[in-house]
């Protein structure tokens, strides 16, 4: 136990208290300091008061997999998880959905996703249970040996490397998937999950096809009472534990001495010295901004500044008149284009006429989501971020808002403009100003095969050698799974270094 030391974890994302619950539990006296009204990070919520009543729109991420990874967090100091939140299965996981009327309900049901493979093509049924054991192998190899441990010097990649090569990690997702199946909406079922870390199917490294194997194992949850409670209760599981949670006060500076960080001060003038300081901000942010008086802060803002950023994301929330059982807690409503759209948003930078939207449906599995007789949604798009695609929000907002409205009516909700009560959009600009996102970028980093594991940003920072990170920006990368294990790899770096 490192009884007698304190450290400072700045933002209250998912990896943020991940990392404070395992400091808190290892005696490290914790505060975690939050900039905006409540915690949360990219896990924000907003209640809508309507006529009709209360409507809760999450933030997001809204599919939790691996549920084990959080439940560890409370098993530290002997509790349980669901003291304090309530996990739900969603089945099917998702369904999918194409322009010409094609649905795909994809679950770890093998027996009637077997079905669904075989509507498609037959011949893809062995294909993609070859599929399903080159993901288990990728999933040993860089989620359970290498996805918490901490990549600080290039020999620890060196390493890593024989087992990645082996699995022909410098392949894409997409073309690893077209190895083993042969029709092409099933080429995009079993390649899309990248999106959801940020990643560019056709360019991130087959290491990431661990996530379908991830759900077959674990399966897809979702918190009841919205993604926020999921948060709440690792804020109440922290300060049970004696932690101190410092919300509505942004950090502004992280004070450096002799190459140690001294001292954090925020926006209200509150400042404090700690043996330790990990920062869940936004990885430019953190050094750019919050390091920027040092030398080491300026020079990785001027490295960070060259690396290429995941997409933003343009996400429309409306609630509306009537039930939708029809409609399943997440759909993934694909466009007429695969490639092309993932081109126009990764690589040309443009708003395309087309777009694929990741639908949530919340009060399909918790109607208290929406008030009685309502739902809840959100319709999600990935669009370029702001470095690539430069446009007023204000404006564009309302326009693209509207033809995402009217792509969902078309194809699940009949005079849908007719039906929303209340409604509003979060674009890039929103994720900037809101989370200090460089760019906008929804993920951080693009979790590229050059931008990964030693090429991220590193859990315990080079020469500020009490600082660290946590989160998106560093190993493993973005997604609940991938911020609570770095919280792991930083947490380990963090307690051995204090017990020094």
């Amino acid at each position: 136990m490192a009884e007698g030391r304190n450290a400072c974890v700045i933002g209250a994302g998912f990896g943020g208290m991940a990392l404070a619950i395992r400091l808190q539990s290892a005696g490290i006296a914790t505060t975690v300091i939050e900039g905006r009204d409540k915690p949360g990070g990219r896990a924000y919520y907003w209640e809508k008061e309507t006529d009709a009543g209360t409507f809760t729109f999450d933030g997001g991420p809204t599919v939790v997999t691996d549920p084990d990874c959080l439940r560890e967090l409370w098993a530290l100091s002997g509790h349980d998880m669901a003291r304090d939140v309530e996990l739900v299965p969603v089945m099917p996981f998702y369904r999918l959905n194409w322009p010409d009327g094609t649905n795909f309900d994809y679950s770890n049901d093998h027996e009637e996703l077997f079905s669904e493979i075989a509507k498609l093509n037959p011949r893809d049924v062995e294909g993609y249970q070859r599929f399903l054991d080159y993901s288990a192998g990728v999933y040993e190899e860089g989620y359970v040996k290498l996805g918490t441990v901490p990549f600080l010097d290039f020999k620890s990649m060196l390493k890593a490397a024989p087992a990645l090569a082996k699995k022909q990690a410098y392949r894409s997702v997409y073309s690893m998937v077209s190895k083993f199946v042969e029709n092409e909406k099933l080429r995009e079922a079993l390649s899309f999950h990248t999106l959801l870390v940020g990643g560019n199917p056709m360019k991130t490294s087959s290491i990431y096809a661990l996530i379908h194997k991830l759900e077959m194992d674990g399966g897809v949850w979702w918190t009841k009472g919205g993604t926020n409670r999921l948060i709440a209760g690792m804020v109440r599981h922290f300060e049970r534990l004696g932690g101190t949670m410092r919300v509505g006060d942004p950090v502004t500076g992280i004070e450096v001495d002799q190459k140690r960080a001294k001292s954090v001060r925020t926006e209200s003038g509150f400042v404090q010295g700690f043996d330790a300081v990990a920062s869940n901000a936004d990885i430019m942010h953190s050094y750019r901004d919050l390091l920027g008086r040092s030398q080491r802060g300026w020079s990785m803002g001027r490295r960070l500044a060259r690396k290429s950023y995941s997409p933003g994301l343009f996400v429309v929330h409306f609630g509306l008149e009537g039930s939708w059982p029809g409609i399943a807690h997440h759909m993934i409503l694909f466009g007429p284009r695969y490639k092309g759209l993932l081109d126009d948003i990764y690589s040309h930078g443009v708003l395309p006429e087309d777009f694929s939207i990741y639908l949530h449906h919340p009060s399909k599995s918790d109607p208290s989501m929406a008030p009685p007789g309502h739902s809840t949604f959100y319709a999600l798009v990935p669009v370029a971020h702001q470095g690539k695609l430069p446009v007023d929000w204000d404006e564009i907002g309302p326009v693209l808002e509207k033809r995402i409205l009217d792509e969902v009516g078309k194809r699940l909700v009949p005079n849908i403009h007719e039906r929303i009560v209340t409604k509003f959009h979060y674009a890039p600009s929103d994720f900037s100003h809101d989370l200090n996102a460089h760019l906008g970028s929804a993920f951080s980093l693009e979790p590229v095969l050059t931008q990964s594991a030693y090429f991220r940003g590193h859990n315990r920072d080079d020469v500020i050698r009490n600082f660290y990170l946590v989160g998106a920006g560093t190993h493993p990368g973005a997604g609940i799974p991938g911020v609570v294990g770095s919280a792991k790899a930083t947490a380990g770096l963090m307690i051995e270094d204090l017990l020094k």
